[in-house]
Formats: structure tokens, sequence, C-alpha cells
């Protein structure tokens, strides 16, 4: 994982909007995804914002996340990392509002997303007629890719919330069930050689009800199952290993140009 690559390898990569799928992708992926869980959370009952004005707040945010993503000439990892963190909670918003304020059904908040994503990929594969990570080297692949992470991540949440609040399978049952299916589609990719582009998604799909799963199990009361630690230290916590793993992460792309040279 960590090898350094051939130097026209590298440059193609470099080229390239999104970082490389490695098990550093893979780790603050899950990490993105529970904060976005607590954070949304943090931000939507201690800061008395309400579900409404959180959702706003935030888009806006993201929408200027996007605007410093979309202008880079390649992958910054602060900047893309940024952009993924925050459109964890919008995602996760979006899902609340549905469920909160609009009285949708986890269910079908879930159908939806799922019809939405099945959408955006099928229009993505329409027009560039690929649905691979390795070539986002223009904008309206670019467009495609955080749209459809968008629908990752609302469809992630809600059905998450389905299995550990609906079904009620609890919050570190719901963690072990999706980390068990994200190891069958491990061995799908490894062992057994399915697609690798629908396994990519397949996966990043499961690792936001995973990593909303972690989220709340830390996060929630201990008599509603989980360990009391609350949003805020949740969010801290994560947030904190997020930046360590980011800066590691943007040395080794440092690292790998200097090799390139």
């Amino acid at each position: 994982m960590d090898n350094y690559k051939t130097p026209d390898h590298t440059m193609s990569h470099l080229l390239n909007k999104v970082p490389e799928v490695t098990i550093w992708f893979w780790i603050i992926k899950v990490l993105c995804t529970t904060v976005g869980e607590t954070a949304a959370d943090y931000l939507n009952t201690k800061l008395n914002l309400g579900l409404t004005g959180t959702t706003l707040v935030m888009s806006v945010i993201l929408v200027a996340a996007l605007v410093l993503q979309f202008r880079a000439k390649k992958y910054v990892p602060g900047i893309y990392w940024l952009a993924v963190v925050l459109i964890s909670v919008v995602g996760t918003l979006i899902t609340d509002n549905l469920t909160d304020n609009f009285n949708v059904s986890l269910i079908t908040s879930s159908v939806l997303f799922a019809v939405g994503l099945a959408l955006v990929f099928a229009a993505w594969q329409s027009i560039e007629h690929t649905l691979s990570i390795h070539s986002i080297r223009t904008a309206r692949r670019e467009g495609f890719y955080w749209l459809a992470i968008l629908f990752t991540f609302a469809l992630g949440t809600a059905a998450g919330d389905l299995v550990a609040e609906k079904i009620n399978i609890g919050y570190w049952k719901s963690a072990l069930l999706f980390a068990g299916l994200i190891a069958v589609v491990t061995i799908a990719h490894k062992v057994f050689h399915a697609n690798a582009i629908a396994t990519f998604w397949a996966g990043y799909i499961l690792t936001r009800p995973l990593g909303a799963s972690i989220g709340d199990y830390m996060s929630q009361a201990k008599v509603d199952g989980g360990l009391g630690i609350g949003t805020t230290g949740t969010s801290v916590v994560f947030l904190s290993v997020i930046g360590l793993v980011v800066i590691y992460m943007a040395r080794r792309e440092t690292t790998a140009v200097q090799h390139s040279k």
C-alpha cells in the first residue's frame, strides 16, 4: 500500500482530483462518516441552531468548501477531506430533515436515496462512460463524483438509522453488521475478482452506516445503548484523528511528488 509508484503512475495520479484508494483512504473515510453523525447532532442540539438552521449553515459552508475543491488544480488532502467531512454532515442533516420535519419514514427515504444514487450513476455512466474515480480530471466528472457521494451519505444515514433504531438491532451490533458486509465486499473483490468499480462504491456506501453506528454508540447515553461519551467528546476525538491522518497523507503526497522528479 505504501510503496512508491513509478513516475508515470505518480504523475497520472497527481492529475486526478481525488486520492488513491489505500487503507488510509478507508480509515479516514470511516472517521469522516463518524464525525458527520456526531457533529450534526451536536450542532442541532448543543448550539441550539435547530435542524433547519443547522442544515442551512452547513450547506453554505459545504458549498464554499466545494468551490475550493473545484478550483484546485490537483488533489489537495486538506481541501478534499474537509469537503468529505462537511458533505457527511449535510447528508446526515438531509435525512434527519426528512424524518423529523416531514415525517418521511426511514424505509421511504432509504428507497428514495437509493433510486437517486442509481440515477446519478446511470447519468454519469451514460455521459462519461465510466464510474471510475481514477479519472476525476474534469469539472463534469467531479460534479458527478460529489453528487454521488452526497447520495451515499444520505442513503447510509437512512439505512443505518433504520437498522440500528427502527429495527432495534442496536448501535454496536449494527456496526458489526455493516463491518461484516464490508468484509464480504472486500472478499468479493480480492478473492473472487468482482468488478473493482462496483465493489468500491458498495464499500463506500456501507462505510457510512458503519461510521454512523460507531458515532452513535460512542456518543449516545448509556441508557440508550451507547457509551455516553457525548457528541462533543466524540466529535473532538475523531476530528483530531482526521487532522493527524490528513497531515500524514499530505506529507506522503509531497514525498511522492519529490520522488517523481
